[in-house]
Protein backbone atom coordinates (compact mmCIF):
# COMPACT_ATOMS: atom_id res chain seq x y z
CA UNK A 1 0.00 0.00 0.00
CA UNK A 2 1.47 3.37 -1.00
CA UNK A 3 2.02 5.77 1.87
CA UNK A 4 -0.18 8.85 1.72
CA UNK A 5 1.82 12.06 1.52
CA UNK A 6 -0.15 14.12 4.05
CA UNK A 7 1.60 14.85 7.33
CA UNK A 8 0.10 13.79 10.65
CA UNK A 9 0.37 17.41 11.79
CA UNK A 10 -2.92 19.23 12.35
CA UNK A 11 -4.35 20.02 8.93
CA UNK A 12 -5.27 23.55 9.95
CA UNK A 13 -9.06 23.08 9.91
CA UNK A 14 -9.30 21.69 13.45
CA UNK A 15 -9.41 18.10 12.31
CA UNK A 16 -6.69 15.50 12.81
CA UNK A 17 -4.70 14.66 9.70
CA UNK A 18 -4.72 11.18 8.10
CA UNK A 19 -3.17 8.35 10.06
CA UNK A 20 -5.17 8.84 13.28
CA UNK A 21 -6.66 6.19 15.55
CA UNK A 22 -10.07 7.20 16.92
CA UNK A 23 -11.52 5.46 19.97
CA UNK A 24 -15.25 5.84 19.44
CA UNK A 25 -17.72 5.30 22.26
CA UNK A 26 -20.90 3.58 21.06
CA UNK A 27 -24.33 3.00 22.68
CA UNK A 28 -24.55 0.40 25.44
CA UNK A 29 -28.18 -0.32 24.63
CA UNK A 30 -30.23 2.53 23.20
CA UNK A 31 -28.99 3.33 19.68
CA UNK A 32 -29.87 6.99 20.20
CA UNK A 33 -27.16 7.29 22.86
CA UNK A 34 -24.47 8.32 20.37
CA UNK A 35 -22.87 11.71 19.90
CA UNK A 36 -22.86 13.78 16.73
CA UNK A 37 -19.07 13.73 16.83
CA UNK A 38 -19.04 9.93 16.99
CA UNK A 39 -21.31 9.70 13.94
CA UNK A 40 -19.13 12.18 12.04
CA UNK A 41 -16.00 10.20 12.91
CA UNK A 42 -17.51 6.92 11.74
CA UNK A 43 -18.60 8.53 8.47
CA UNK A 44 -15.14 9.96 7.76
CA UNK A 45 -13.09 6.93 8.83
CA UNK A 46 -11.29 4.91 6.17
CA UNK A 47 -11.75 1.74 8.19
CA UNK A 48 -13.78 0.73 11.25
CA UNK A 49 -12.24 -1.89 13.55
CA UNK A 50 -15.00 -3.75 15.40
CA UNK A 51 -15.18 -6.20 18.27
CA UNK A 52 -17.96 -7.93 16.33
CA UNK A 53 -18.59 -6.69 12.79
CA UNK A 54 -22.15 -8.07 12.84
CA UNK A 55 -23.00 -6.10 15.98
CA UNK A 56 -21.46 -2.88 14.67
CA UNK A 57 -23.28 -3.30 11.36
CA UNK A 58 -26.59 -2.85 13.21
CA UNK A 59 -25.43 0.57 14.39
CA UNK A 60 -23.99 1.57 11.01
CA UNK A 61 -27.14 0.51 9.16
CA UNK A 62 -29.31 2.41 11.63
CA UNK A 63 -27.49 5.64 10.73
CA UNK A 64 -26.93 4.87 7.06
CA UNK A 65 -23.14 4.65 7.34
CA UNK A 66 -21.36 2.56 4.70
CA UNK A 67 -17.72 1.98 5.58
CA UNK A 68 -15.41 -1.05 5.39
CA UNK A 69 -15.10 -2.94 8.65
CA UNK A 70 -12.52 -5.33 10.09
CA UNK A 71 -12.70 -7.54 13.17
CA UNK A 72 -10.60 -6.66 16.21
CA UNK A 73 -11.37 -8.76 19.29
CA UNK A 74 -9.64 -10.48 22.21
CA UNK A 75 -8.75 -13.54 20.15
CA UNK A 76 -6.95 -11.73 17.34
CA UNK A 77 -5.67 -8.59 19.11
CA UNK A 78 -1.99 -9.48 18.98
CA UNK A 79 -1.83 -9.99 15.22
CA UNK A 80 -4.58 -7.57 14.16
CA UNK A 81 -3.11 -4.65 16.18
CA UNK A 82 0.09 -4.80 14.15
CA UNK A 83 -1.92 -4.99 10.92
CA UNK A 84 -3.95 -1.92 11.86
CA UNK A 85 -0.83 0.05 12.73
CA UNK A 86 0.41 -0.57 9.17
CA UNK A 87 -2.83 0.96 7.89
CA UNK A 88 -2.37 3.94 10.19
CA UNK A 89 1.25 4.46 9.13
CA UNK A 90 0.05 4.54 5.54
CA UNK A 91 -2.33 7.35 6.36
CA UNK A 92 -5.64 5.57 6.94
CA UNK A 93 -7.89 6.95 9.66
CA UNK A 94 -9.25 4.11 11.78
CA UNK A 95 -12.22 4.20 14.13
CA UNK A 96 -12.07 1.55 16.84
CA UNK A 97 -15.40 0.48 18.34
CA UNK A 98 -16.57 -2.31 20.61
CA UNK A 99 -19.96 -3.99 20.78
CA UNK A 100 -21.04 -1.40 23.35
CA UNK A 101 -19.44 1.39 25.34
CA UNK A 102 -15.92 2.77 25.29
CA UNK A 103 -13.05 0.77 23.72
CA UNK A 104 -10.49 -0.45 26.23
CA UNK A 105 -12.84 -0.49 29.24
CA UNK A 106 -13.31 -4.22 29.91
CA UNK A 107 -13.23 -4.55 26.12
CA UNK A 108 -10.49 -4.90 23.46
CA UNK A 109 -8.45 -1.79 22.69
CA UNK A 110 -5.48 -1.52 25.02
CA UNK A 111 -2.97 -3.40 22.84
CA UNK A 112 -3.77 -1.37 19.74
CA UNK A 113 -3.59 1.93 21.63
CA UNK A 114 -0.28 0.99 23.26
CA UNK A 115 1.20 -0.04 19.91
CA UNK A 116 -0.05 3.13 18.22
CA UNK A 117 1.51 5.28 20.95
CA UNK A 118 4.85 3.49 20.55
CA UNK A 119 4.74 4.26 16.83
CA UNK A 120 3.90 7.94 17.50
CA UNK A 121 0.49 7.60 15.88
CA UNK A 122 -2.12 10.14 17.07
CA UNK A 123 -4.79 8.57 19.30
CA UNK A 124 -8.01 10.57 19.68
CA UNK A 125 -10.78 9.60 22.14
CA UNK A 126 -14.36 10.25 21.05
CA UNK A 127 -16.32 10.20 24.36
CA UNK A 128 -19.41 8.09 24.63
CA UNK A 129 -21.53 5.89 26.92
CA UNK A 130 -20.06 3.81 29.72
CA UNK A 131 -22.13 1.23 31.57
CA UNK A 132 -20.37 1.58 34.91
CA UNK A 133 -20.59 5.40 34.98
CA UNK A 134 -24.27 5.35 34.02
CA UNK A 135 -24.92 2.80 36.77
CA UNK A 136 -22.93 4.79 39.33
CA UNK A 137 -24.71 8.11 38.89
CA UNK A 138 -28.13 6.44 39.16
CA UNK A 139 -27.22 4.05 41.98
CA UNK A 140 -27.78 6.37 44.92
CA UNK A 141 -24.35 5.45 46.32
CA UNK A 142 -21.66 8.11 46.94
CA UNK A 143 -19.99 9.31 43.74
CA UNK A 144 -17.31 11.50 45.31
CA UNK A 145 -14.79 8.66 45.32
CA UNK A 146 -15.12 5.31 43.58
CA UNK A 147 -13.15 2.51 41.96
CA UNK A 148 -14.04 0.49 38.87
CA UNK A 149 -12.35 -2.92 38.73
CA UNK A 150 -13.91 -4.64 35.71
CA UNK A 151 -15.19 -8.19 36.19
CA UNK A 152 -14.86 -9.95 39.53
CA UNK A 153 -12.88 -13.23 39.32
CA UNK A 154 -15.00 -16.16 38.17
CA UNK A 155 -13.44 -18.62 40.63
CA UNK A 156 -14.89 -18.50 44.15
CA UNK A 157 -11.56 -18.35 45.99
CA UNK A 158 -10.18 -15.46 43.94
CA UNK A 159 -13.50 -13.62 44.12
CA UNK A 160 -13.63 -13.90 47.91
CA UNK A 161 -10.06 -12.63 48.13
CA UNK A 162 -11.01 -9.63 46.00
CA UNK A 163 -13.96 -8.90 48.30
CA UNK A 164 -11.82 -9.23 51.43
CA UNK A 165 -9.51 -6.59 49.96
CA UNK A 166 -12.34 -4.00 49.97
CA UNK A 167 -13.63 -4.88 53.45
CA UNK A 168 -12.73 -1.45 54.86
CA UNK A 169 -12.76 0.47 51.60
CA UNK A 170 -13.79 4.15 51.83
CA UNK A 171 -14.72 4.04 48.13
CA UNK A 172 -17.80 2.98 46.24
CA UNK A 173 -16.68 -0.19 44.44
CA UNK A 174 -17.93 -1.03 40.94
CA UNK A 175 -17.70 -4.36 39.15
CA UNK A 176 -19.24 -6.11 36.18
CA UNK A 177 -20.71 -9.54 36.94
CA UNK A 178 -22.21 -12.39 34.95
CA UNK A 179 -25.93 -13.10 35.54
CA UNK A 180 -25.32 -16.75 36.44
CA UNK A 181 -22.82 -15.75 39.16
CA UNK A 182 -24.58 -12.79 40.75
CA UNK A 183 -26.41 -14.77 43.47
CA UNK A 184 -23.20 -16.56 44.50
CA UNK A 185 -21.35 -13.23 44.56
CA UNK A 186 -24.03 -11.67 46.74
CA UNK A 187 -23.73 -14.57 49.18
CA UNK A 188 -19.99 -13.91 49.41
CA UNK A 189 -20.67 -10.21 50.00
CA UNK A 190 -23.08 -10.98 52.83
CA UNK A 191 -20.57 -13.31 54.47
CA UNK A 192 -17.42 -11.26 53.94
CA UNK A 193 -18.59 -7.64 53.93
CA UNK A 194 -21.62 -8.14 56.14
CA UNK A 195 -25.38 -8.32 55.52
CA UNK A 196 -25.77 -4.59 56.19
CA UNK A 197 -23.40 -3.48 53.40
CA UNK A 198 -25.27 -1.44 50.81
CA UNK A 199 -25.24 -2.82 47.27
CA UNK A 200 -26.90 -1.96 43.99
CA UNK A 201 -27.59 -4.27 41.06
CA UNK A 202 -27.88 -2.27 37.82
CA UNK A 203 -29.25 -4.47 35.06
CA UNK A 204 -29.66 -3.73 31.34
CA UNK A 205 -28.72 -0.05 31.77
CA UNK A 206 -30.22 2.18 29.00
CA UNK A 207 -32.11 -0.78 27.53
CA UNK A 208 -35.84 -1.56 27.47
CA UNK A 209 -35.78 -3.61 30.68
CA UNK A 210 -33.43 -1.36 32.66
CA UNK A 211 -33.62 -2.08 36.38
CA UNK A 212 -31.94 -1.02 39.62
CA UNK A 213 -32.18 -3.17 42.74
CA UNK A 214 -30.92 -1.25 45.78
CA UNK A 215 -30.58 -2.07 49.47
CA UNK A 216 -28.73 -4.05 52.11
CA UNK A 217 -26.75 -6.97 50.75
CA UNK A 218 -28.92 -9.56 52.49
CA UNK A 219 -32.14 -7.97 51.21
CA UNK A 220 -30.86 -7.75 47.63
CA UNK A 221 -29.67 -11.36 47.82
CA UNK A 222 -33.12 -12.43 48.99
CA UNK A 223 -34.71 -10.70 46.00
CA UNK A 224 -32.30 -12.27 43.53
CA UNK A 225 -32.81 -15.76 44.97
CA UNK A 226 -36.57 -15.35 44.93
CA UNK A 227 -36.64 -14.21 41.31
CA UNK A 228 -34.14 -16.68 39.90
CA UNK A 229 -31.23 -16.03 37.56
CA UNK A 230 -31.55 -12.58 35.97
CA UNK A 231 -31.04 -11.86 32.30
CA UNK A 232 -28.88 -9.26 30.63
CA UNK A 233 -25.75 -7.32 31.52
CA UNK A 234 -25.15 -6.53 35.18
CA UNK A 235 -23.15 -3.85 36.96
CA UNK A 236 -22.61 -4.50 40.67
CA UNK A 237 -21.97 -1.54 42.97
CA UNK A 238 -20.88 -1.95 46.59
CA UNK A 239 -21.16 0.91 49.04
CA UNK A 240 -18.19 2.17 51.03
CA UNK A 241 -17.55 0.69 54.47
CA UNK A 242 -19.50 2.33 57.24
CA UNK A 243 -17.38 4.61 59.39
CA UNK A 244 -19.16 3.63 62.57
CA UNK A 245 -17.27 1.07 64.63
CA UNK A 246 -18.34 -1.23 67.45
CA UNK A 247 -18.48 0.28 70.93
CA UNK A 248 -14.93 0.95 72.17
CA UNK A 249 -15.23 -1.33 75.17
CA UNK A 250 -16.42 -4.23 73.02
CA UNK A 251 -13.86 -3.62 70.28
CA UNK A 252 -10.93 -4.01 72.66
CA UNK A 253 -11.97 -7.50 73.68
CA UNK A 254 -13.00 -8.95 70.32
CA UNK A 255 -9.57 -9.95 69.05
CA UNK A 256 -8.65 -11.29 72.49
CA UNK A 257 -11.80 -13.41 72.63
CA UNK A 258 -11.26 -14.87 69.14
CA UNK A 259 -7.71 -15.88 70.01
CA UNK A 260 -8.95 -17.36 73.28
CA UNK A 261 -11.57 -19.47 71.52
CA UNK A 262 -8.95 -20.78 69.09
CA UNK A 263 -6.47 -21.58 71.88
CA UNK A 264 -8.70 -22.85 74.68
CA UNK A 265 -11.66 -24.38 72.83
CA UNK A 266 -9.55 -25.43 69.84
CA UNK A 267 -11.91 -23.86 67.29
CA UNK A 268 -10.68 -22.94 63.84
CA UNK A 269 -10.67 -19.23 62.98
CA UNK A 270 -13.96 -19.35 61.08
CA UNK A 271 -15.81 -21.03 63.96
CA UNK A 272 -14.16 -18.70 66.49
CA UNK A 273 -15.26 -15.65 64.48
CA UNK A 274 -18.82 -16.95 64.38
CA UNK A 275 -18.85 -17.63 68.14
CA UNK A 276 -17.34 -14.23 69.00
CA UNK A 277 -19.83 -12.46 66.75
CA UNK A 278 -22.68 -14.16 68.59
CA UNK A 279 -21.24 -13.27 72.02
CA UNK A 280 -20.66 -9.61 71.15
CA UNK A 281 -23.84 -9.16 69.15
CA UNK A 282 -21.95 -8.17 66.01
CA UNK A 283 -21.82 -9.36 62.43
CA UNK A 284 -19.06 -11.81 61.57
CA UNK A 285 -17.57 -9.21 59.19
CA UNK A 286 -17.30 -6.67 62.02
CA UNK A 287 -15.50 -9.20 64.21
CA UNK A 288 -13.20 -10.07 61.30
CA UNK A 289 -12.30 -6.39 60.83
CA UNK A 290 -11.33 -6.02 64.48
CA UNK A 291 -9.28 -9.20 64.35
CA UNK A 292 -7.39 -7.94 61.27
CA UNK A 293 -6.67 -4.61 62.93
CA UNK A 294 -5.18 -6.37 65.93
CA UNK A 295 -2.63 -8.22 63.81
Amino acid sequence: MARKVQSREDSGNGEAAPGTLYLVGTPIGNLEDITLRALKTLKLADLIACEDTRQTLKLLNHYGIEKPTISYHEHNELTRAAELVVHLENGDNIALVTDAGTPGVSDPGYRLVALAVRHHIPVVPIPGPSAFLSALVASGLPTDSFRFSGFLPAKAGARRTALEAILDSPLTQIFYEAPHRIAETLRDIVEILGPERHVVIAREVTKLHEEFVRGRADHVLEQMERRGEPKGEITLLIGKAEETAPAQSAAKGIAKRVKELIRVEELDEKAALKQAAKEFGLSKSAVYRELQRSK
